[in-house]
């Protein structure tokens, strides 16, 4: 399963770079949805090859996941791959520079299963593709309007 999303962004290349790869920010705000995350590195700098393992309940069943930081390359790309016990991940935030104020990030996604019930996991998904990729994008818009936001009042 894949999907993707984009959205325009009123900030330059290297501040919405910059904003994306606040780790920190992204698992506090995990760990208050109650997903338990941990760095496996304690390196205050994300390269290549950082990675994290979570701990989630997914349908009422806890789950395991690894997450790899596969590629870094600022400012343009950030490749990470997820691994659980049925499923594979990989996600692609690729970010391009539209004018010296506005920059284009963009999100690829894509979803293989590995086991039996991860399939059925997917199937279930893909029966509701369309509600989910709308709930995606929307998500997703509203995260670059928060980028924006914090864009602007990191200037005033």
């Amino acid at each position: 399963m894949q999907f993707s999303a984009r959205e325009d962004i009123e900030a330059p290349i290297n501040s919405v770079f910059d904003m994306v790869s606040d780790f920190e920010r992204f698992e506090r705000m995990a760990m208050r949805r109650g997903i338990d995350v941990r760095r496996l590195d304690t390196d205050a700098m994300v390269i290549a090859g950082t990675e994290w393992k979570t701990e989630f309940k997914l349908r009422g069943k806890p789950r395991q996941m690894s997450v790899v930081m596969t590629d870094y390359d600022k400012p343009s790309q950030m490749r990470f791959e997820a691994a659980s016990k049925g499923m594979t991940g990989l996600t692609t935030v690729d970010f391009l520079a539209l004018s010296p104020r506005r920059t284009r990030l963009s999100v690829e996604m894509s979803l293989a299963a590995k086991s039996l019930p991860a399939r059925l996991l997917l199937q279930s998904m893909k029966l509701g593709q369309s509600k989910f990729r709308k709930q995606f994008q929307l998500r997703f818009s509203e995260f670059a309007r928060e980028l924006e936001q914090r864009h602007f009042h990191s200037r005033q």
